[in-house]
C-alpha cells in the first residue's frame, strides 16, 4: 500500500476520526485552479485528493462530472500536464492524491511508461472505473512494479465471490459505489449501505470508503458512521462551476468541504 495513503488512514483511526477524501475534475476550469483547489481543500479538512482525468466518454459519471470532464478538455488539460501539476503540487504538500481516470488515456501513454510517470509525480492510487480486477493484468503489472496501489470500485450488486476477489485485489482503500448507477444521483437505501460495508469490512484489509451520492454534510455524518472514508465528487464539482466567474471561488469550494469534514467529526 502508498505510503500517504496508508499513513492517512492510520493517523485518522487513531483520533477516531474518518477520511473525507474529495474530488475534484483535474483542469474545471484550469490546472492553475486545481492546483489551488488541492491546498485549499486539504486546509478546509480534506484527507485525500481524488483526482478526475478528463475523457471524451466517461461511462460512469452523470452530468455534473461529464460536463467538468468537458470544460477540462476545453481548457487544454491533458494526463502529462495533469501529472506535471502534481509534481508541483509535491513542493507544497503531502496530502494524498489518487487518479481516477479511464483505460484509454493510460493506454495511450503505455501502462509502464504512465505507472513510472505517476508514481515520480507522486501519485499514490489509481481508480480505472472501466478496469475491473480480472482485467487489470496489463496495469497491474506496471503499477506494482512500482508500488502503486490500484482501487478497485464494488458495486451494491456485486455477488459474494465479487467482494472477496475485490477486497483481495484493492490497495489504498475498497471504493464502494453506494448506489446502482452514475455519480449525481442522490444517496439512499443507507440501510442496505450499511449492511453491505459491514460484510466488506469483514473480509478486506484495506479501509473502505464510500462514494457516489454524499452531497451534503448530513450525507457525510450518516456515511462516516459506517465506512473508513466518505468520497464526494458531483456536490464539489457543482460548487466549482456555480462560482466559476468569482474570484472568491476557491474560498466558496473550501467552505463547502469545510461543512462536510465539520459533519464527519466524532461524536
Amino acid at each position: 500500500m502508498s505510503g500517504r495513503l496508508e499513513a492517512t488512514f492510520q493517523r485518522l483511526r487513531e483520533k477516531k476520526e474518518k477520511a473525507l477524501i474529495a474530488y475534484l475534475m483535474a483542469g474545471d476550469p484550469g490546472l492553475a485552479e486545481t492546483e489551488q483547489l488541492v491546498v485549499a481543500l486539504e486546509q478546509a479538512g480534506a484527507d485525500i485528493i481524488e483526482l478526475g482525468v478528463p475523457f471524451s466518454d466517461p461511462i460512469a459519471d452523470g452530468p455534473v462530472i461529464q460536463q467538468a470532464a468537458e470544460r477540462g478538455l476545453k481548457s487544454g488539460t491533458t494526463l502529462r500536464k495533469i501529472l506535471d501539476s502534481v509534481k508541483s503540487l509535491r513542493q507544497r504538500t503531502e496530502i494524498p492524491i489518487v487518479l481516477m481516470l479511464y483505460y484509454n488515456s493510460i493506454h495511450a501513454m503505455g501502462c509502464k511508461e504512465f505507472c513510472n510517470a505517476a508514481k515520480t509525480a507522486g501519485v499514490d492510487g489509481l481508480i480505472v472505473p472501466d478496469m475491473p480486477p480480472d482485467e487489470a493484468g496489463p496495469l497491474k503489472g506496471p503499477a506494482d512494479a512500482v508500488d502503486l496501489p490500484l482501487i478497485f470500485l464494488l458495486a451494491p450488486t456485486s455477488t459474494p465471490s465479487r467482494r472477496k476477489l475485490i477486497a483481495e485485489e484493492s490497495h489504498g482503500f475498497v471504493y464502494y459505489v453506494s448506489l446502482t448507477g452514475i455519480t449525481g444521483a442522490k444517496l439512499s437505501n443507507v440501510a442496505d449501505i450499511q449492511q453491505n460495508v459491514k460484510k466488506l469490512k469483514k473480509i478486506s484489509a484495506s479501509p473502505v470508503a464510500v462514494g457516489f451520492g454524499v452531497a451534503t454534510p448530513e450525507d457525510a455524518a450518516q456515511v462516516s458512521q459506517m465506512a473508513d472514508g466518505v468520497i464526494v465528487g458531483s456536490a464539489i464539482v457543482k460548487r466549482i462551476a456555480s462560482h466559476q466567474k468569482d474570484p472568491k471561488m476557491v474560498s466558496h469550494v473550501a467552505e463547502f468541504v469545510r461543512s462536510l469534514k465539520a459533519a464527519m467529526a466524532p461524536a
